[in-house]
């Protein structure tokens, strides 16, 4: 006050002085209300602080109603005015000059003694800066909401107590001034919490109209959980800082985290194990106190006693679902949010706690298993060890210190923790054991820091509230405390607090620098081994990789819509007859054609069409058609485009391919529409022009001729080489070849005798050719008779039938004016012509059916197929594999984790 005083007279004066010599300057009460809104805090220099305007009374300022404030301004009067004028301005200058005389010297007075006793004021108060943490960083840019006014008070009541504590100092003991030192400290916490809380909550209402980012601490358990879902391979998750809780079964390890957590939010029992799995909870600041898992949206509201009792019963079913079955405990990592206003930062890994028996309905390796989690979290070199001593027990019965010196032998990461202090302050007989404790003199295990806490009284249903007064409460009347066994620094779960978050954050801060260096320096040497192995290829990731095979493979499909429609139709036609030649020819037109007249051969071949035609005709042009499909596909998915073919896709390739045809079902209602068509074609028997009568000669002859070559070849093995090619290759014919040979003989004698002779042999006739053979000396079976004489009438018959062709090609002209005549009926002409005919129609069927149909199915199945190997990942691991990819992978994965 005294300084807003004194700043308010000098302006006053100055603004008086000016007014005097005729200088236009600001009021007075103007140049105050500017001075008023910019004052410097004395212990905040940097900050200039807006102060609402300085309200002065009326009364006040009464006395300078009459004073001249502006420029006096000169009129222009006539001469006898002048004297007139002049005795008015001597009696208004002598005013002045007392009024002003008066305030200017007690301005001047009032303000040598304000800055005598300012600066007296200053040297008395301490510094201040050490405190700055109670009072949030981001609480001057709320000026707005009206809580500056508030903070200040704050500041003087820091100032006043400080003060107060300092007068102290000389009337009281050393632990005394500590104690109340202490307790206004929390006092002042327990205010700033308060203020920061109501801060929160307006800020979380938006009433700054800005977006809130997410919290440091958030998105650094965010990469925790990402590089947990890595391949162990990088050693990624093992290297960056987490809190990892550890100690003996009912040491008391879950209740000093909720303690931290400001929460009961672990399932509890007595004396049975409760954690079953690691535990990440992740603490971070907010304007309520809540809880979240991080596979879940739901929020648990910790200020509810049945939120607290379902998010209890929820972690305990996530444990046990966790646990296979044959086991105690999981490696399986639960992962837990936490908010609230004055949480400190930092994430906690609350593991299953160390036992030395493994009792009855527990698995045999529980202890193994439990030893083995723990040491895969504590050799992490930037793991910050929270070591849990039960301090109601004889410290010699203690598992977890052995253990705990084992992984850091120098206790450079490692708190240690003595809870329950207060039981141990009852029971133990010597106090100095305790002291022994804390100042690790009893154990052979060395850490940063040690610290004795009390977590509640044993029962379970205490809240967190009643539990931190009783801590409270037993420090300040302790012997413990007040002997100086025990420092004030290293008591109360709230010092715990404070101190394992400055030494996480201390290690974030080192260890994710060293970190970034060597991800850094890896991918270096990655990007180096890509250069020189594929100079020419960019880094494609195996996902990458797959898009483009996806592409490629899209585009192949798309090729069989440009395959012209001659190309399908000349492959279907070909391959269809490939398939039913040897139907046509054995079991219909061989019989056929054996037959006595040429009605007996249109009946028969018109009765075995129609067979043909109603059971296996459109059944067997169907799996033609699918198979040429097939036979296209495939050669456009495994065809190499010169330069542009890559390799790394034949394995995705094929495997699309064959999962592809697996899935591809031709239309059911193709084979009935065809069997009309094919029905339709065969029944047609006109010839219209000489072209088509040619057309069937050729293709008559063709059919022939293969098959005369194919009997040749079956009777040069039945009978062996000929004396040409024993002549030449020396060799011989076994005794069975020369059995056919004179049996083949004696058969084509038969047929030179009756050229007309039928295609089966009468039994008379065999007996015959028999006699004839064994009066020569060679014995024959009526079996092997009958076998030689279907191939040699064959053979006859085959080149009669080539002959008649050569006849018939001057037929055309008899059968355009059915005229009848023996030597030239040329029925099995119009056989095949209606044969060729029904190949070149059901090809063309077959290949509107491809077109239009079949080639857009064959392109959505496989646009499925590539769609859920998209979302198959063991599946693309087993098809894109190499070097390459896995190097991509790697450079891939290290860009992620920069």
């Amino acid at each position: 006050m005294w300084r807003t005083r004194a700043a308010a007279a000098c302006v006053i004066c100055r603004s008086l002085a000016n007014s005097s010599y005729g200088i236009k300057r600001k009021s007075p009460l103007q140049n105050l209300h500017l001075v008023s809104r910019s004052i410097h805090h004395p212990y905040y220099p940097s900050a200039k602080f807006q102060r609402p305007p300085l309200r002065i009374s009326i009364q006040q300022f009464s006395s300078l109603n009459r004073l001249p404030l502006h420029k006096t301004k000169l009129l222009n009067v006539k001469h006898g005015y002048q004297s007139h004028r002049n005795f008015w301005l001597a009696r208004l200058a002598s005013r002045l000059l007392r009024v002003r005389y008066l305030i200017l010297g007690s301005a001047v007075g009032g303000g040598y003694t304000a800055k005598k006793t300012y600066e007296q004021w200053k040297d008395m108060i301490p510094d201040l800066e050490d405190y700055k943490w109670i009072v949030p960083d981001f609480i001057w840019e709320l000026d707005e909401l009206g809580l500056l006014g508030e903070l200040i008070l704050l500041q003087q009541q820091i100032q006043q107590h400080e003060e107060e504590a300092r007068r102290a100092a000389g009337f009281s003991s050393q632990q005394k001034r500590k104690l109340k030192y202490q307790r206004m400290l929390e006092r002042l916490e327990k205010e700033n919490k308060e203020l920061r809380k109501l801060v929160l909550q307006r800020d979380d209402k938006g009433i700054h109209q800005r977006k809130l980012k997410k919290s440091l601490i958030d998105m650094y358990s965010e990469v925790l959980d990402i590089l947990s879902d890595y391949d162990a391979s990088y050693n990624t998750q093992d290297h960056l800082p987490r809190v990892v809780v550890v100690g003996d079964q009912s040491a008391g390890k879950t209740s000093v985290l909720e303690m931290i957590a400001q929460a009961r939010i672990f399932p509890r029992g007595s004396g049975e194990m409760m954690t079953r799995s690691p535990v990440k909870v992740t603490l971070s600041e907010g304007p309520h106190h809540v809880a979240l898992f991080k596979d879940s949206s739901r929020e648990f509201d910790l200020t509810k006693e049945e939120d607290l009792a379902a998010l209890r019963n929820e972690i305990e079913i996530r444990m046990r679902n966790s646990v296979k079955e044959g086991c105690t405990v999981s490696t399986e990592t639960i992962s837990l949010s936490v908010k609230g206003p004055g949480l400190q930062r930092m994430v906690l890994v609350d593991l299953p706690g160390v036992i030395s028996t493994v009792t009855s309905g527990m698995a045999p390796d529980t202890k193994e298993t439990i030893f083995s989690i723990s040491k895969a979290y504590m050799q992490n070199p930037n793991a910050i060890i929270l070591c849990i001593q039960d301090g109601s027990v004889d410290a010699e019965r203690s598992i977890v210190t052995d253990l705990v010196s084992q992984m850091d032998p120098q206790g450079k990461r490692t708190i240690f923790v003595l809870t329950k202090v207060d039981l141990a302050e009852k029971n133990v007989a010597s106090p100095n054991r305790i002291q022994q404790i804390i100042e690790g003199k009893l154990f052979p295990m060395k850490a940063l820091g040690y610290f004795a806490v009390v977590t509640g009284k044993g029962n379970s249903s205490e809240s967190i509230e009643s539990i931190k007064e009783y801590e409270e409460e037993f420090f300040q009347n302790s012997k413990l405390l007040k002997t100086s066994m025990l420092k004030a620094h290293q008591v109360t779960t709230k010092n715990l607090s404070l101190a394992v978050s400055d030494c996480f954050w201390k290690m974030v801060r080192e260890s994710v620098e060293q970190q970034a260096d060597a991800f850094k320096a890896t991918r270096f040497n990655l990007e180096t081994e890509w250069k020189n192995n594929y100079p020419r290829l960019r880094e494609l990731d195996r996902n990458e990789l797959f898009e483009k095979a996806k592409n490629e493979i899209l585009d192949e499909v798309i090729s069989l819509t440009q395959v012209t429609p001659k190309h399908w139709e000349d492959m279907l036609e070909k391959t269809l007859w490939e398939r039913v030649s040897t139907h046509v020819i054995e079991n219909i037109y061989l019989p056929a054609a054996q037959t006595a007249n040429s009605g007996t051969f249109n009946t028969t071949v018109d009765i075995k069409l129609k067979q043909w035609t109603d059971k296996q005709l459109p059944n067997k042009a169907v799996e033609v058609a699918w198979e040429t499909l097939q036979e296209e596909f495939s050669r456009f998915m495994t065809e190499k485009k010169g330069k542009e073919h890559d390799d790394i896709f034949d394995k995705l390739k094929q495997a699309v391919k064959e999962e592809t045809i697996k899935r591809h079902k031709w239309n059911e209602r193709a084979e009935d529409s065809l069997r009309v068509i094919q029905h339709n074609a065969l029944e047609d028997r006109s010839i219209s022009d000489k072209q088509q009568w040619d057309a069937a000669i050729h293709f008559m002859e063709e059919t022939l001729q293969s098959r005369l070559k194919d009997t040749e070849s079956v009777i040069e093995d039945m009978v062996g080489p000929d004396w040409k090619k024993r002549l030449w290759h020396w060799v011989g014919r076994t005794k069975e070849q020369n059995i056919r040979n004179e049996t083949k003989n004696e058969l084509e004698k038969l047929i030179k005798c009756n050229e007309d002779h039928p295609a089966y042999l009468a039994n008379d006739e065999v007996t015959t050719v028999r006699k004839n053979l064994e009066a020569r000396g060679v014995a024959v079976d009526p079996c092997l008779i009958k076998d030689t004489w279907h191939q040699i009438y064959r053979r006859y018959f085959l080149k009669s039938a080539l002959n008649h062709c050569n006849l018939c090609r001057r037929g055309f002209y008899y059968y355009q004016r059915h005229f009848v005549d023996s030597e030239l009926e040329c029925n099995d002409i119009v056989l095949f012509w209606r044969i060729q005919r029904m190949l070149a129609i059901t090809a063309n069927t077959l290949r509107q059916q491809l077109t239009n149909t079949e080639v857009r199915r064959l392109e959505k199945n496989v646009k499925e197929v590539l769609e859920d190997f998209a979302e198959d990942n063991e599946k693309k691991v087993k098809l894109l594999t190499g070097k390459r990819v896995q190097l991509a992978e790697d450079l891939s994965e290290y860009s992620v984790l920069e």
